[in-house]
């Protein structure tokens, strides 16, 4: 398909559009046509006689009440605030650089240059309608309430009611991670295609079908929105069903028509660094890959411990780095690092990327929109002292509270006065299918101990006397246990929600960023939580009793260090003592490595 035909494929689904909206209209207006032919007959003295007088006090009622309703509807769907993706605007005293080098590829391609830039924590890049009326200008400066400071979008509270006299060109979104890992080159040849969709985005049908679907879209949400009164309620109710029947009409029209857009944009760009796209597009894969795998196993660890890594995008460079030394395949990408970075467009990149990163943390955990005491930034250096070894002791002083309220008891008989605190023994001899039951003295006790009084967890501890899995049953209840604990620890701390400004009535999560839109994980297993614990139980006496130390892995996260290497098969060690109950291998471990399992450790 070349450029013309994807255009006029695309400006025909366009029209389309347009002619639903035509039809529904005219829908509107026929009880009001009808009402008029009665009111003119009897006027006129044509239409006259009982039925004709029940028609018209029936018809013109009606068609009053449609036309406000249609009125209504029309009213919502052209004001309503269509949504907008949470991204970090950049003006151009920011990066003069590279709004450079977007106009020079729009004039290349010759097609509109986008009218502002903006990035977002994420793979991928696209331009964004945000021309609605709330959204108010495209954003041109950087300052602290509208820029890249305060975190706000192009569609920013004080912007708001502000009307433009000409429609502007779409906004252009570029993902943070692209800005660092890419070349100059590189980053042009993947914004070939998506700056070349300006051009079919210009053209008056397009534009108003695009508007005409996200209208509906934001007349759907709001319709969607909770906690009007009933009467309100039942308005709402019949402007969503009409959105909706309108949107599903549209639907396959609009998607065609945004396939015919994409299709004559790829098109455009195939005359511009047409080889070069061919390689940025594996490092695109290649981005993708880093930045999810440093999300998922850095930066989480620390957003749950009330830390927010301020260097992301400098993170994934590492990251990809560290995958280029270990996978063969990768080798060659090492040497790009010589070339210039597509960051060095920014005057500022360290700025940006601290903003980039907080709004990762928003978007992907739900962490507050400001720093704060409960909140704050970690840099990459600080991040094993002030993460990783906070996060090991958390977890284990979380793991012997457990323990506590199941009734284990700290030491057995025959330990020294000192292992009566919290000790990797007592996680391994409660774990172990070949565990003694504490004994005081000469006289052994029960083959169960007596029941101490009831606490919170004493119920998940007691099973069967005939099970013949009884370590299974063990590290279930602990897992059950933990599982519970997290839960009671999470509803105790103070809502993230409250540590964001209360929302005006008109905005949606996207705006306050108050909940995780788009969740890395799902939450772990009990399984997975208990052998998480036991890990970090097992890193700590590591670091108290052997000198180990935590690291940093830009693939695997947390990691602990032995003579200052990194321990990499400790979790099948762990998992043997959780699932088997055999702590054989793990003691086996620890006696190489020097640590002493029976000496306390310091918790949080």
């Amino acid at each position: 398909m070349g450029v013309e035909a994807g255009a006029q494929a695309a400006r025909a689904r366009a029209l389309a559009v347009l002619r639903i909206r035509s039809r529904a209209l005219a829908v509107a207006l026929l009880p009001a046509a009808v009402a008029v032919v009665l009111l003119v007959g009897a006027s006129t003295g044509h239409l006259v006689g009982p039925g004709w007088h029940a028609a018209r006090w029936v018809v013109t009622p009606a068609a009053v009440v449609v036309l406000l309703a249609a009125a209504v509807i029309a009213l919502v769907v052209a004001r309503a605030r269509p949504a907008v993706s949470p991204t970090v605007p950049v003006g151009e005293e920011q990066a003069p650089d590279l709004y450079r080098m977007v106009r020079d590829l729009a004039d290349r391609l010759d097609v509109p240059a986008p009218s502002a830039i903006a990035l977002t924590p994420d793979c991928d890049s696209w331009l964004e309608d945000r021309t609605h009326p709330s959204h108010g200008p495209p954003f041109a400066g950087g300052g602290d309430e509208d820029g890249i400071n305060g975190l706000r979008g192009a569609g920013s509270k004080g912007m708001r009611g502000v009307h433009r006299r000409t429609p502007a060109a779409p906004v252009l979104v570029i993902g943070s991670p692209f800005l660092w890992w890419m070349r100059v080159g590189e980053l042009r040849a993947v914004l070939a295609p998506v700056v070349a969709g300006t051009g079919p985005s210009a053209h008056p049908d397009i534009a108003q079908a695009r508007r005409f679907v996200r209208g509906l879209d934001a007349a759907v949400a709001v319709a969607s929105t909770r906690g009007r009164c009933p009467g309100s309620r039942a308005v709402c109710a019949g402007l969503g069903w009409v959105a909706r029947v309108l949107l599903r009409s549209c639907r396959d029209h609009a998607a065609e028509m945004e396939r015919g857009v994409a299709a004559a944009a790829a098109e455009r760009a195939q005359a511009v660094d047409y080889g070069l796209r061919i390689v940025a597009q594996e490092q695109v894969g290649l981005a993708y890959a880093g930045w999810d795998r440093l999300l998922t196993r850095v930066a989480l660890p620390a957003w749950r411990m009330g830390r927010w890594p301020s260097r992301l995008d400098a993170g994934v460079v590492a990251a990809l780095t560290e995958l280029s030394r270990r996978d063969r395949l990768a080798e060659g990408f090492a040497s790009r690092l010589g070339e210039r970075p597509a960051c060095d467009l920014l005057e500022e990149p360290g700025v940006v990327d601290e903003a980039a990163s907080l709004l990762a943390a928003r978007l992907f955990h739900g962490g507050p929109a400001e720093p704060g005491p409960d909140w704050s930034p970690v840099d990459w250096q600080a991040y094993p002292e002030e993460v990783v070894d906070r996060k090991w002791r958390t977890d284990a002083a979380r793991l012997h509270r457990v323990l506590d309220a199941l009734g284990v008891r700290r030491a057995t008989g025959g330990t020294p006065p000192e292992a009566d605190g919290p000790t990797l023994a007592r996680v391994m001899d409660h774990l172990s299918s070949s565990s003694a039951p504490p004994a005081a003295g000469p006289d052994a006790a029960p083959a169960r101990p007596p029941k101490a009084p009831k606490a919170p967890y004493a119920s998940m501890a007691e099973g069967a006397p005939g099970d013949e899995d009884q370590e299974t049953e063990r590290s279930s209840a602990l897992a059950v246990g933990l599982t519970a604990e997290l839960a009671r620890e999470e509803a105790a701390a103070p809502a993230k929600q409250q540590a964001s400004p209360a929302p005006d009535p008109g905005t949606t999560l996207l705006d306050t960023g108050a909940l995780p839109l788009f969740p890395l994980q799902p939450p772990r297993t009990a399984r997975e939580l208990l052998t998480d614990h036991v890990t970090a139980m097992v890193c700590c006496a590591a670091m108290d009793t052997a000198g180990a130390a935590p690291g940093l892995d830009w693939l695997d996260g947390p990691t602990l260090l032995v003579n200052g290497e990194r321990a990499a098969d400790l979790t099948p060690r762990v998992l043997s003592l959780i699932e088997d109950g055999d702590p054989t291998p793990l003691r086996a471990w620890l006696v190489e490595s020097g640590i002493r399992p029976e000496k306390p450790v310091r918790l949080v």
